[in-house]
């Protein structure tokens, strides 16, 4: 619910995914009300560019659906999903999926984002996820 900067951060590489600073350690209370619409921003605005995700839907401690549109009158050009499952003795997975579409129409932006999503999100979302691990498990102590 507070993932995304300016909120609670993307518990990953700070100096690289929060613009240095650092993730929260705990839960914010004033970043747990979400509602449909809501932006997320993804990056500190600069030079007039901000790149924001809009939570599309959710179900509280279920699953949520964040959609990026670059001009909002257009399709969403990416997706980012999260998806909570119960597991057997009181624990819980996480799962979560972006989509990326290229549109090639713009090559150059398509090949970035390519490169992007493809090879440097990799490791980033895989810190995410054992970051909010840690965060949760220290949680439950």
């Amino acid at each position: 619910m507070q993932l995304g900067h300016g909120r609670g951060g993307f518990y990953t590489y700070d100096l690289i995914d929060n613009a240095g600073l650092p993730s929260a350690d705990r839960i914010i209370g004033k970043y747990q009300d979400l509602k449909a619409g809501d932006l997320i921003p993804m990056f500190h605005e600069s030079h007039g560019l901000a790149i924001a995700y809009k939570v599309d839907s959710f179900i509280r401690n279920e699953w949520m659906l964040r959609v990026h549109r670059p001009h909002e009158a257009e399709a969403p050009d990416s997706t980012w999903s999260w998806k909570l499952t119960l597991l057997p003795g009181g624990r819980t997975r996480l799962i979560t999926r972006m989509k990326q579409d290229y549109r090639w129409q713009t090559p150059r932006l398509a090949a970035f984002n390519l490169i992007l999503m493809e090879f440097g999100d990799f490791a980033m979302e895989r810190q995410m996820l054992k970051g909010v691990r840690a965060r949760a498990e220290y949680a439950c102590r």
